[in-house]
């Protein structure tokens, strides 16, 4: 099974959910996605994935947020955002090649495996 986790080793909630992975024998890809930011493309793939607007996927509470960019903004406004301001993406995103899912909490990935 390809495995991928969108994975900041800052945040316990992305650690906990790597080291879950592996405690069951899966070696995930590990994409460190501030250093590695994946396109716009990418975003909006992983987002069909996960079945859930863009909206979900960004940390609204980040600095970094643009300013008038709100739930209600198109997906294209917000595929935008992420893309250039990888620091934005909610994390961890676990990604197979059918579905997708955030770590939070980090065993609601486990539905996917």
């Amino acid at each position: 099974m390809a495995l991928t986790i969108w994975h900041n080793p800052r945040c316990s909630k992305s650690r906990e959910t790597l080291a879950l992975l592996e405690a069951r024998g899966l070696a995930p890809v590990v994409r460190l996605y501030l250093s590695d930011p994946p396109r716009r493309d990418e975003i909006a793939a992983a987002l069909a994935k996960l079945g859930r607007p863009a909206a979900d996927l960004l940390r609204w509470k980040e600095a970094e947020v643009p300013a008038g960019l709100t739930r209600a903004a198109p997906e294209a406004a917000i595929l935008d955002a992420l893309a250039a301001q990888p620091k934005l993406i909610e994390r961890p995103l676990v990604i197979t090649e059918t579905a997708a899912r955030l770590g939070r909490p980090p065993e609601s990935v486990l539905d996917i495996l």
